[in-house]
């Protein structure tokens, strides 16, 4: 499992923008979205380069690189 530290999200609206965009990467993938934290936490197989830009990309900036979690 990855984590990413992510800049910007506030609201539901933002995690389901997150969670389609890594998605959108891999449609399987769990996804685990902490407002509070700024945190967001995936198992999936695609790389962390492709998550974090696929967060990126949907308008939120992730600050530090991916924490692997197991």
């Amino acid at each position: 499992m990855l984590e990413f530290k992510v800049e910007g999200m506030s609201c539901q609206h933002c995690v389901a923008a997150v969670t389609q965009a890594i998605r959108e990467q891999d449609a399987s993938a769990q996804v685990k979205v902490d407002l509070t934290a700024g945190r967001v936490s995936v198992e999936s197989n695609q790389p962390a380069n492709a998550l974090r830009a696929a967060i990126d990309e949907a308008g939120y900036t992730v600050v530090d690189a991916p924490v692997s979690r197991t």
